[in-house]
């Protein structure tokens, strides 16, 4: 069915009639919402995850405000998990530093693919939208609106996807803070953390390049689990990423 000013396409942007104010607005606001929807599913899975970082942070004798330092300050899971056995075991503050950067290198990789979407945003709207990135939402967005055309409703729905994420990984991360020091070791979380946060991914592996580079990885985790400061998995996620964009270069010029 053809659409009218009066019915506004779901998915503005080329040929879409002329919208007046009220209709964008409407538009941008049910854009957002459904932002939220899409990414809803996996709020519990990304909550759960944040619990145990949240109890890692305190079982690691962080004090409550330097944990809320943390959580609200990085935001990225992976990088926290890896930074606090150094932290705790006193290793130099370069080598935190560059565990961490090394964890979230996909971040710069994420950010490269989602710029050319966002071009006329001012620049502290850039650094406080890639601050709220998280993978889930990233992969939520792509599917979405894989082409840089500009269309209404886009930046809303980008909004609804890092919010929710946000939130949801907020609200387990403090509840763990508060409940780690309650929570005693032989109950496992951690486990039931990380199972919570696979169920949410594993589903996510849509390509052959991003399996091998999951596969590679786990491999390379697994083989270097007793390296000295976490430096396997440092090694597991470069690795992952280098065999999947080998493999995507492969296949592009086969």
């Amino acid at each position: 069915m053809q659409q009218t000013a009066e019915s506004p396409s779901p998915n503005p942007g080329m040929n879409t009639p002329m919208l007046s104010p009220e209709q964008i607005q409407a538009v941008k606001t049910r854009s957002f919402h459904e932002g939220v929807k899409a990414c809803s599913p996996t709020l519990v899975g990304i909550a759960a995850w944040g619990l145990v970082v949240g109890i890692a942070m305190i079982k690691s004798h962080f004090t409550v405000a330097q944990a809320l330092g943390m959580t609200f300050t990085v935001f990225a899971g992976s990088a926290q998990l890896a930074a606090l056995p150094l932290i705790t075991a006193g290793a130099p503050v370069w080598v935190i530093f560059l565990t961490g950067l090394m964890v979230n290198l996909r971040f710069v990789i994420f950010s490269v693919i989602i710029a050319p979407h966002f071009t006329g945003l001012r620049f502290g709207q850039r650094a406080f939208w890639g601050y709220m990135t998280g993978d889930v939402s990233m992969i939520f967005f792509m599917r979405r609106f894989p082409s840089e055309t500009p269309e209404i409703g886009k930046f809303e729905y980008m909004k609804g996807l890092f919010v929710a994420n946000w939130t949801a990984w907020q609200i387990g991360s403090v509840a763990g803070l508060f409940l780690g020091s309650q929570i005693p070791e032989n109950w496992g979380v951690g486990y039931a953390g990380t199972l919570a946060i696979l169920c949410v991914l594993l589903p996510m592996v849509v390509s052959r390049a991003t399996l091998i580079g999951v596969l590679v990885a786990g491999i390379v985790a697994l083989s270097t689990f007793h390296w000295p400061y976490k430096l396997g998995m440092l090694s597991a996620v470069v690795i992952g990423m280098l065999c999947a964009m080998a493999w995507e270069e492969w296949k592009e010029k086969t």
